[in-house]
């Protein structure tokens, strides 16, 4: 009886874990605008230097990693990462996605995150932007407030 309880308890507590799924980053704009469109979340654009910005990484690992950011996530955006790496070879056919969008919104830093809404329609996809965003210092809590007050 006690072996069935144990197995019972271990079943639902991995059962909880397996619903706890991660934040999806989506590398493709195309993909991403067709989710943001679906499920009528804006675009979290997060233009970065992966293997050279330390703020980027920085970024990362006192926002992104936090469960608070992540659950915030999945409720408001649709997470894209758009990454610029200086000391690898960037896969051709980001390079040649992402550096559109750089150009575009004006990039000119990083990290920045760009918030939008986007829209399609017989001549292509256009982008309403919402605001930016970058590097906040006090961890997941201070980030989001800020970005709070960006999206409506």
């Amino acid at each position: 009886m006690k072996h069935a309880i144990i197995v019972i308890i271990l079943s639902f507590g991995l059962f909880a874990v397996a619903q706890e799924s991660p934040v999806v980053w989506e590398t493709d704009i195309k993909k991403a605008v067709d989710v943001s469109i679906e499920q009528k979340k804006p675009l979290f654009l997060f233009f970065t230097g992966s293997d050279w910005c330390g703020v980027c990484v920085k970024l990362q690992k006192e926002v992104f990693a936090y469960p608070q950011f992540q659950d915030w996530a999945k409720k408001n955006v649709v997470l894209v990462e758009l990454d610029f790496p200086r000391n690898k070879q960037p896969d051709p056919v980001l390079q040649e996605q992402n550096t559109p969008m750089k150009e575009m919104f004006g990039i000119t830093g990083y990290p920045t995150i760009v918030f939008v809404n986007p829209a399609k329609n017989a001549l292509g996809t256009y982008y309403t932007r919402i605001g930016s965003l970058g590097y906040k210092a006090g961890g997941p809590d201070v980030w989001l407030e800020a970005a709070n007050q960006i999206l409506p």
